[in-house]
């Protein structure tokens, strides 16, 4: 067992293909962030090399709206529960540098945001997610 979860919270208003792309961006800034979590290459019985996945379960939330996400999220940060944001915002960016322009571009109360992930210990992620259901 792990004594850090993985939790993805994700606006339930959300087409699935966007649902779909919101959870893989968030889950690649744990794997980026931070090397603990990574697992080891598998390799099979042909002797054939295929690429880790991470050690925990990433677990997926549904929020019905961004102003349950917007909650999960105060209660992570005022957890110290390490945080990613995706905002509507962004579905509309066509590149990284248009990603970073519309981050900076408001204050972190003014951004709508549809998806979090946070990582941090099993007990202060728990709080922080609180009232959520499972994403069905």
């Amino acid at each position: 067992m792990y004594d850090h979860k993985i939790a993805i919270v994700l606006s339930a208003d959300l087409l699935d293909w966007q649902k779909l792309n919101v959870t893989a961006f968030l889950a690649s800034a744990i794997a980026i962030q931070f090397p603990e979590t990574h697992g080891q290459p598998f390799v099979t019985a042909s002797q054939s090399t295929f690429l880790p996945f991470l050690k925990h379960p990433i677990l997926v939330y549904r929020a019905e709206g961004p102003d349950e996400v917007r909650k999960a999220f105060e209660r992570a940060r005022e957890r110290g529960v390490r945080l990613g944001i995706y905002t509507r915002a962004l579905f509309a960016t066509k590149n990284e540098e248009g990603n970073m322009a519309e981050m900076a571009r408001l204050p972190d109360q003014e951004h709508e945001l549809v998806g979090i992930v946070m990582y941090g210990e099993n007990k202060q992620v728990d709080k922080a997610l609180k009232g959520l259901k499972f994403h069905p």
